[in-house]
């Protein structure tokens, strides 16, 4: 099975993250899409960012209506903090029949050359690069360098969504209605246990 793995806090996780992680598993040629949350590092400050188990909980929340897209809490278990080379090599050792590719927007494309063993997750798995507005102006000088031709790299030609997780933090903060932002459980979540308002 061909699974994408698309890491981020999802703090919380928005219609944006959904809208990409389901055209991924629509469009792309990947079965599955793992929503992986990564987990506080303790050597960052905590700021507004939710506990773990809660993010999760809100992830499993927004994927429940698509069977292709999953939670995944694989990096809770891993030592902090934890690099994306680790990880793939403890995903692949321990779900060895499946095939794993990454997922990640042209904005850190731009930086993967910085990604420690950058090489190594190259050559051992796919990336699919979805396009970011911010990132089209310096896209140009990445499409110079190699990556533009790698054969492991795949541009996916997803819709450009730019929602803004810190964007919904500081209007429910303000009790500003985002409602449409967010999935209907999510939303209902956040709003009962009062989450982000402090």
């Amino acid at each position: 099975m061909k699974i994408g793995l698309y890491f981020g806090t999802f703090n919380p996780i928005h219609i944006g993250h959904l809208i990409i992680a389901n055209h991924m598993a629509e469009h792309a040629d990947l079965d599955q899409i793992w929503m992986v949350v990564t987990p506080h590092n303790p050597l960052k400050k905590k700021d507004t960012l939710l506990k773990d188990a809660i993010r999760l909980e809100l992830v499993h929340l927004a994927t429940e209506n698509y069977p292709k897209i999953k939670p995944s809490d694989i990096e809770f278990k891993l030592p902090q903090p934890s690099y994306t080379v680790n990880t793939l090599a403890y995903i692949q050792e321990k779900f060895p029949k499946n095939e794993f590719s990454l997922i990640m927007g042209e904005d850190n494309l731009k930086s993967f050359h910085k990604w420690k063993n950058y090489e190594v997750i190259l050559q051992n798995h796919d990336i699919y690069v979805y396009p970011r507005l911010d990132a089209k102006s310096s896209l140009a000088e990445v499409k110079k360098d190699t990556l533009e031709n790698h054969p492991k790299i795949h541009f996916i030609d997803a819709p450009i969504v730019e929602i803004s997780a810190t964007f919904i933090r500081e209007a429910i903060k303000k009790n500003i209605n985002i409602q449409p932002l967010l999935p209907n459980k999510v939303w209902e979540y956040i709003n009962h246990n009062n989450l982000y308002r402090k």
